[in-house]
C-alpha cells in the first residue's frame, strides 16, 4: 500500500547582495531519502534576499550524474507538482506523487536575485545559490500476510491475523498494528522479529474492518488485511414516540466493513410486511453512507402507528432492525395536566367540607376542666388580723 511521506527536505538561507552579480550565504548540507515505490515525497526551499529572489528546481538526467535538468510543474506525466510564494523571502515545494524507481537521483534547488540570471550569455556566468537533497527509490520489500481477506463462516469464532516481513530494507526495529488507520496502541513494541501476529475475538461487525501491520523500518513498511462482515445495524430509539398530525423521524447507523450499499425500509401492517417505498404516500427516505433517515409527514393513529424495519446490505449479507412507533392523539398531552388539576380541585373540595362541619363551639379540654380559680387576698387579710389581736393582748 502506497503511503503520503513528507521529506522536509531543503531549507535554503540566502543573504543576497542586490549591488552585486553574485550570492552568498548559509546551505544546509545536503540531505538523503529512502522512499518506496508509489509512496509520495515533498522537499521544500526558502530563500531571502532583497529583492526576493527566484527559485528553480533542476534535477538529475538520466543516468549521467553531470547532468541535470530543470523541473516544471506537470513534469513527468504530471507527477510534479511545483509550487512558489514571493513575498518579502522566496518559498518554494515540489512534490512527486506515484513514485517510480527512475525518481531516483539528485534533486537542486536554486535561487538568484541578479537581474541577468536567466541569461546565459552572461560572461562571467551568473552564480546560483544551491542546495540538493538525494531520493532513492526502492521495491516493496515482501510481506506475506494470512490470510488477505478474513470472512465469517460458521466455524469461525475467532480468528489470527498474521504478518511476515522477508527482505526488510533496514534492521525491524518495532511494530504495531491498525485499524482503520487508528493505532491500535496495546500492540506497539520494539520487537525486531518480522513475525506479526494479532487476534480477533470474533469475526463480526464491531470487529471488521482494515487491519495494517507497520513494521518501523527505513523506510517504514505496511501491508493490509481486510475483515469483512455484515453490517451491524443499531437504530437511534428502539421505540419513537409521536403526536397526530406532526412530522416522526426514525433513524438507523450501521457499522463495520465493508460498507453498506444499500438501505431499504418495511413495515408491519394488517395485511403483512410492506416495503416502503421513497416519496409514496406520507413517507421521505434520506440514506446518508452509513446513516438513514425514514421521515413520516401528518401522522395518524390508525394509519403509521406500529413496527417499522430498516435494513442494511453490504457485499456480504444484511442485518435488520426492528423500530416500534406509537402515535398519540393530538391533545393527548393535555389530558394528564387535567387529571392533575381535578385532582387538587377534589382536594381542595374535601379539605373545605371538612372544615364547615367542624363544630363552632368546640371547646378544649382545659376549657371543659372549668375557669381558673381567682386569687384571693383573703389570707393575707387572716393574718393581719390575728396580728392586731395579739397586739391588744
Amino acid at each position: 500500500m502506497a503511503t503520503t511521506t513528507s521529506l522536509l527536505g531543503i531549507l535554503l538561507l540566502f543573504f543576497l547582495d542586490c549591488a552585486s552579480s553574485y550570492t552568498a550565504g548559509f546551505i544546509k548540507a545536503p540531505l538523503s531519502d529512502v522512499k518506496l515505490i508509489e509512496d509520495s515525497i515533498e522537499l521544500h526551499c526558502e530563500a531571502i534576499g532583497k529583492p526576493t529572489p527566484e527559485i528553480q528546481w533542476w534535477a538529475v538526467e538520466g543516468n549521467d550524474t553531470e547532468v541535470m535538468s530543470q523541473l516544471y510543474d506537470g513534469a513527468r506525466q504530471q507527477r510534479v507538482n511545483i509550487n512558489f510564494i514571493y513575498d518579502l523571502d522566496a518559498k518554494s515545494t515540489i512534490s512527486i506523487m506515484n513514485l517510480n524507481i527512475e525518481d531516483t537521483g539528485t534533486y537542486e534547488c536554486r535561487a538568484s536575485n541578479d537581474p541577468y540570471r536567466n541569461d546565459l550569455k552572461m560572461i562571467p556566468q551568473v552564480k546560483w545559490i544551491l542546495s540538493q537533497a538525494t531520493v532513492i527509490v526502492i521495491e516493496h520489500p515482501t510481506i506475506v500476510v494470512d490470510p488477505r481477506i478474513l470472512e465469517p463462516g460458521e466455524n469461525v469464532k475467532d480468528a489470527i491475523l498474521r504478518c511476515n516481513l522477508t527482505d526488510p530494507p533496514s534492521p525491524i526495529e518495532g511494530h504495531v498494528w491498525k485499524k482503520d488507520n487508528v493505532e491500535i496502541t496495546t500492540t506497539r513494541d520494539s520487537n525486531s522479529s518480522p513475525l506479526m501476529e494479532y487476534k480477533l475475538d470474533a469475526v463480526d461487525a464491531k470487529h471488521s474492518g482494515e487491519y495494517t501491520c507497520h513494521y518501523f523500518t527505513t523506510p517504514a513498511v505496511n501491508d493490509t488485511i481486510f475483515v469483512k462482515a455484515p453490517p451491524g445495524v443499531n437504530a437511534e430509539k428502539k421505540s419513537e414516540h409521536g403526536n397526530e398530525g406532526d412530522y416522526g423521524v426514525l433513524i438507523c447507523r450501521s457499522t463495520g466493513f465493508p460498507s453498506v450499499e444499500n438501505w431499504s425500509w418495511s413495515r408491519q401492517t394488517k395485511a403483512g410486511i410492506e416495503l416502503i417505498v421513497n416519496g409514496t404516500k406520507n413517507f421521505h427516505i434520506k440514506n446518508m453512507g452509513n446513516k438513514t433517515e425514514l421521515r413520516i409527514s401528518q401522522l395518524g393513529i390508525e394509519q403509521d402507528q406500529g413496527e417499522y424495519f430498516c435494513n442494511a446490505t453490504n457485499e456480504m449479507g444484511a442485518r435488520i432492525e426492528t423500530i416500534h412507533l406509537r402515535v398519540r392523539g393530538r391533545y393527548a398531552a393535555v389530558w394528564p395536566f387535567l387529571g392533575i388539576v381535578a385532582e387538587v380541585i377534589v382536594l381542595v373540595a374535601i379539605i373545605f367540607i371538612y372544615e364547615k362541619r367542624r363544630k363552632p363551639d368546640e371547646i378544649s379540654d382545659d376549657d371543659e376542666q372549668g375557669s381558673a380559680p381567682l386569687k384571693s387576698n383573703s389570707s393575707t387579710n387572716h393574718k393581719d388580723q390575728n396580728i392586731r389581736q395579739r397586739n391588744s393582748n
